[in-house]
């Protein structure tokens, strides 16, 4: 059995969560918060057999799209200067696979 975790924007995450459950995984969607960004995502938790698992990365894959984003720059400790928009590149997900010992549903 494996755990599958995967941080993704919250602009994907409803289709992702749909999709999720259609195919029949169970999942647990936590929101959480990135630092580099400081911007709102969202984690899923996914537990599956080992056998479904390529099955669950292409559904994440499928449903977590780049894009590329304004953001301003920040001047530490400088009031002097203007901030400028920099365009980074944001979405996507970042996808953690773990091998799970022992699963227990009580």
């Amino acid at each position: 059995m494996k755990l599958i975790i995967a941080i993704v924007q919250d602009e994907d995450s409803s289709r992702l969560i749909g999709q999720l459950m259609n195919d029949g995984f169970g999942v647990t969607k936590l929101a959480t918060t990135g630092g580099f960004l400081q911007a709102g995502n969202t984690t899923f938790l996914v537990g599956t057999d080992d056998t479904r698992v390529d099955e669950v990365l292409s559904i994440i894959e499928k449903h977590s799209k780049k894009r590329t984003q304004m953001v301003p720059t920040t001047n530490y400790g400088t009031a002097n200067y203007a901030s400028f928009p920099v365009e980074v590149t944001v979405g996507g997900a970042t996808i953690f696979v773990l091998d799970i010992e022992r699963f227990e549903k009580v």
